[in-house]
């Protein structure tokens, strides 16, 4: 799997967390059902940039490669207030499957960020 991170502004502070270590946290727990539009994501803008991203058609395409790839055996990431950590591709997939619920883990506290205002292209994406 390729490395990846959930990026999330708070306070004016871009924070990043680094997915497999959010998995490891999720060891423990057992997964739970969730409605899709529970999910605060499924319906509002997921970029984290302000910098006037925008999709464009390869972006679209290159996110429905990801999207197809998709295994939802594995339960998506959620955050103690419902939004998504871990799982944005697997969330499309289920709804254009025409699925209503995923599986998921909750975790019971916001971890630390790993990174805090740390440029994503500087980030360590070397996968182990």
């Amino acid at each position: 799997m390729r490395k990846q991170y959930h990026f999330r502004r708070i306070d004016q502070q871009l924070y990043a967390w680094d997915v497999d270590r959010l998995i490891q946290l999720t060891q423990d727990l057992q997964p739970e059902t969730i409605h899709l539009d529970e999910i605060s994501e499924f319906d509002k803008t997921y970029w984290y940039s302000d910098e006037g991203d925008s999709p464009t058609c390869r972006s679209i395409a290159e996110h429905m490669k990801l999207v197809n790839e998709a295994d939802l055996a594995y339960p998506i990431l959620i955050c103690p207030a419902g939004q998504l950590m871990d799982g944005m591709h697997r969330v499309v997939k289920a709804h254009l499957e025409g699925l209503t619920s995923i599986q998921a883990f909750r975790l019971a506290i916001l971890p630390k960020p790993d990174y805090i205002d740390v440029d994503p292209d500087d980030l360590p994406y070397d996968e182990a």
